[in-house]
């Protein structure tokens, strides 16, 4: 957990050093949501629904973007935490930007930190954004730390209006390829060396401050098992 913390406050510490550069954007917020898995996610690998609190923001300067959240979970009664950060900075080719992130998480003992570097492209209009990104993959877990083959994803979104309303839907997604035989281990795992891991989401911005979401959760060959785990997240969000 110190770790963990060390981690977040490296981030925050991240996210204020860009303040001598232009700042173009920033936003904000903080969410309640329930994880309610699947009937067949339950009973195949004994995962259990739970709530979290969620702190998330990101911000845009001259040289590039920044974003991060922190989640605080509470499962059978025990406290879990993870944390991302990533920042992608412009190469001055078009949208083209040199990315790094880092998710981990820690609960009851166990502790798992994925570091990618590589490549991100900014696509996106006035009602949408489609960011892409692969990279070289580095992990560090229980029984395992080092390279870890390679990750591609995205992070993407639509915003429309329904009548005086507004709504909006989003998606993640990261694939790992290639990744380690030791990783991999014994099979009683995950057992293959490509993965799925991501979330579906649909938004109602009831104001400009609050919004509620439904979002889509699934892994496949992920989350310490192999095969696919799904959930629904509901969430109320407030904005800063």
């Amino acid at each position: 957990m110190r770790k963990t913390l060390a981690a977040v406050g490296v981030l925050a510490a991240t996210l204020s050093l860009p303040s001598h550069a232009e700042y173009l954007y920033g936003w904000g917020d903080v969410s309640l949501n329930y994880l309610d898995w699947s009937n067949g996610t339950e009973s195949r690998s004994g995962k259990q629904d739970f709530g979290y609190l969620e702190l998330e923001g990101g911000a845009g300067f001259t040289w590039g973007e920044l974003y991060g959240f922190a989640d605080f979970e509470n499962q059978d009664g025990d406290m879990a935490m993870s944390t991302k950060g990533s920042i992608a900075v412009k190469t001055g080719l078009e949208e083209l930007r040199v990315y790094a992130q880092t998710y981990s998480t820690e609960n009851q003992g166990f502790h798992a930190r994925n570091t990618v570097a590589g490549l991100s492209y900014n696509l996106g209009g006035d009602s949408w954004y489609f960011n892409p990104f692969v990279g070289g993959h580095y992990t560090n877990t229980v029984g395992f730390a080092g390279f870890n083959g390679g990750m591609v994803g995205w992070v993407a979104g639509y915003n429309f209006n329904l009548g005086s309303q507004a709504f909006s839907i989003s998606n993640w997604h990261e694939t790992e390829f290639a990744r380690s035989s030791d990783y991999i281990g014994d099979g009683e795992g995950e057992t293959d060396d490509l993965s799925a891991n991501g979330a579906i989401a649909a938004w109602w911005h009831a104001t400009p401050q609050v919004a509620a979401g439904i979002q889509y959760r699934y892994a496949h060959n992920k989350l310490g098992q192999p095969n696919t785990d799904n959930a629904i997240i509901y969430t109320v969000k407030y904005n800063f």
